[in-house]
């Protein structure tokens, strides 16, 4: 996600940008567990959960990467009829590009929180760190999701937990999934990359500091097995989807690499923050 900030003033509209090319390369979908699967492409996230009476899909990627994920859902044998409920982890341009297209072929009900609503309506504009500048075609929610609420389809429930500061309603999704025996919890972080906002002073938006506090607490708090996200790069998708197609099928359960991220990702913010007060305290 650091990439993204260097490439903002160059995207104003899907991938204008090499990083993003690079970002939205396509790759078989595949099964990872039970009745989840992978949709995406090699960075850009999307992931089908199927169950008997519908299915989940959550996140759009790129307006470019709508093709794909379409593509992707037929090869693995599903309908796109047949998805119910289209998901978003937070309302950027490479996640949610291509919400509005996969609404109209799916006829999916879009469900998003309040928090990044105002700027999926908007299709971007106004974004608190990216202005006009990285754009999407609009999209608006038929269901606003609050936190700690479920959705369900069968026995198969999605729960929403607000964990805001990359957005004003980054969402992490989990859900339970059962492989040889056994049920795994999944947590699909939406993001908690703090880029280069500000916290001290004059703040991106009022609170986000705060924000960032409380969602790395909740994430901490959440049970995890199966550690997925909105970009591969959060939880080594590259390896471990290498790992998996040579015969780890349980190459993407990693508890403790759910862990670091974490702790990676606060070590960055809190980093941050020190030093955003130090230049404060040295400012005239």
């Amino acid at each position: 996600m650091v990439a993204l900030v260097l490439v903002a003033t160059g995207a104003a509209n899907g991938q204008a940008d090499a990083t993003s090319r690079e970002w939205n390369k396509p790759i078989p979908p595949f099964r990872i567990a039970g009745n989840l699967y992978y949709v995406g492409a090699i960075e850009i996230t999307s992931y089908l959960i199927t169950t008997p009476q519908g299915h989940f899909l959550l996140d759009g990627g790129f307006v470019e990467t709508a093709p794909q994920i379409e593509h992707n859902i037929v090869q693995l044998g599903f309908k796109l009829s047949d998805v119910k409920y289209l998901l978003n982890s937070h309302a950027h341009y490479d996640h949610a590009g291509g919400l509005a297209e996969l609404k109209k072929v799916t006829g999916a009900r879009f469900v998003a929180s309040e928090g990044d609503a105002g700027l999926l309506r908007k299709g971007g504009h106004g974004d608190f760190r990216f202005g006009d500048t990285l754009l999407f075609p609009p999209i608006e929610p038929d269901k606003i999701i609050l936190d700690g609420e479920s959705l369900q389809l069968a026995d198969q429930v999605m729960t929403a937990h607000l964990t805001p500061g990359h957005t004003r309603g980054n969402t992490t999704w989990t859900t339970k999934v059962r492989e040889g025996g056994r049920m795994y919890d999944v947590v699909f972080v939406g993001s908690q990359s703090s880029l280069d906002y500000k916290f001290v002073g004059l703040e991106s938006y009022p609170g986000i500091a705060a924000d960032f506090v409380k969602s790395f607490a909740v994430l901490r708090n959440l049970p995890c097995d199966i550690f997925l996200g909105s970009h591969g790069s959060f939880f080594h998708f590259a390896d471990k989807h290498e790992r998996f197609m040579s015969g780890d099928t349980s190459a993407f359960v990693d508890p403790d690499g759910y862990n670091r991220y974490l702790s990676e990702s606060e070590k960055d913010f809190r980093q941050k923050v020190d030093r955003q007060r130090q230049q404060g305290a040295a400012s005239p």
